[in-house]
């Protein structure tokens, strides 16, 4: 079949490098792409979110699939384009409706959703302008530190820690003054948890589920977990405390509920569920809903699943994923990201990268690149993932961390200490 993928960034390699593995797979397709995307298909100058062109590539080259690799393509409806579309309405989408989409889309719907259907989470409350006075003396009562968070997608920087009363009242007027643009037109305030966080991932095909390999990602920029928040800077997967006792409580807790709520409240919904985790105590919370793959989570999981991902996607669409046997290596993925100097501010652009081809043991994922007269150049903060297998963690740490240091660009940095806390 021919399958179009969604999408520019590291989680969009990895998939590209996953499917086309596939003898399913008779040709891929990726739109935008990146530098790395076109060695697996066949890069396509078309914004993810672009649906009238997409619509017209689809027609034009017989694609049979359509992955959705971003989150913003889902929140603004492709599934439901396609849906309503006489000539499009037979292709399977691998995502969510946009009601589905809204348990990323809206932090307010996802935590509405939680409540309803009995999901362990941290106690909050919404606030809008109209209500600030009340969102302030709300926070006048609230434990310290206290967690906020924009309602709207914002590019992964709209949630704030706050450690003083006074911190928090500053924020909360910011971030309904448009600090995050239409994004925080709503603010969600929430007791903030003490744990350990990891990210388990689900696909469904809105009545059965399968358990992805859960995964681990560090998202300070400084060694030690310093430093300000980015994007993600590498992964681990497996995680060693999320044993078969824990996970098993994830599955009662809040998989099997979240994916029954989903059919209750007659969401359509067959694709992927990110569920960011905190572990308190040995008991797992919910801190957010994706409705896509993490990044740079992808880099780890999908390298330790041995399954036939298109065969999977197939289970999906026709809904018969109960079928189909899930296959995970027992393996350990480690992915160590390297990023451009200033990264999560300013960061530079356009800087050659040398030496992929040298590395020994490692699996290079493209993020923020792109191909200038047959060079590959730096084109985002977050430029490759280097992403290793081995028979244990410290193997696997090793390996990515030696190949990352292989590769070269002005103002490369990357940590070398990805996995040091679970070691």
């Amino acid at each position: 079949m021919n399958i179009l993928l969604l999408g520019s960034g590291g989680r969009e390699s990895t998939f590209a490098w996953k499917i086309s593995k596939s003898p399913l797979c008779k040709q891929l397709f990726i739109a935008p792409g990146n530098a790395g995307t076109g060695q697996y298909g066949t890069n396509v100058d078309i914004k993810a979110t672009d649906f009238s062109k997409i619509k017209d590539f689809v027609l034009e080259n017989s694609i049979s699939m359509v992955v959705v690799g971003p989150e913003e393509p889902l929140v603004k409806g492709i599934f439901d384009f396609f849906a309503a579309d006489s000539a499009l309405s037979a292709v399977p989408v691998i995502g969510p409706s946009q009601a589905g989409a809204e348990l990323e889309g809206s932090k307010n719907f996802s935590k509405a959703f939680m409540r309803r259907h009995l999901i362990p989470t941290a106690a909050s409350a919404t606030f809008t302008k109209h209500s600030l006075q009340e969102g302030l003396a709300y926070l006048e009562e609230h434990p310290l530190p206290v967690v906020l968070k924009a309602d709207g997608l914002a590019a992964g920087k709209g949630v704030l820690i706050c450690q003083t009363t006074e911190e928090a009242q500053k924020e909360l007027e910011e971030m309904l003054n448009g600090k995050f643009g239409d994004a925080s037109n709503t603010v969600v305030i929430e007791e903030f948890l003490d744990g350990i966080e990891l990210s388990v991932f689900v696909l469904t095909d809105g009545v059965s589920y399968k358990i992805l390999p859960e995964a681990k990602d560090y998202k300070r920029i400084g060694e030690g977990d310093t430093g300000l928040n980015t994007g993600g800077m590498g992964s681990i997967s497996p995680v060693p405390f999320a044993d078969a006792e824990f996970m098993k409580k994830v599955e009662e807790n809040i998989i099997k509920p979240t994916v029954h709520g989903l059919k209750v409240d007659q969401i359509h919904y067959k694709g992927f569920i990110f569920i960011g985790l905190m572990n308190v105590k040995g008991e797992p919370y919910v801190i957010e809903y994706n409705v896509r793959m993490g990044d740079p989570e992808t880099e780890s999981v999908l390298p330790r699943l041995d399954s036939d991902l298109v065969e999977l996607f197939q289970a999906v669409a026709e809904q018969r994923l109960d079928d189909v046997e899930l296959k995970i290596s027992n393996k350990t993925a480690a992915t160590v990201v390297l990023v451009s100097s200033g990264y999560p501010g300013n960061y530079l652009k356009g800087k050659t990268v040398s030496n992929i081809e040298h590395i020994k043991g490692s699996t290079v994922f493209h993020a923020g690149t792109i191909l200038e007269e047959g060079q590959v150049k730096t084109d985002g903060g977050r430029v490759l993932a280097v992403t290793a297998l081995g028979d244990t963690m410290f193997d696997a740490v090793q390996q990515a961390v030696a190949d990352a240091g292989r590769i070269y660009f002005d103002g490369r940095y990357f940590r070398s200490d990805i996995g040091f806390d679970l070691l």
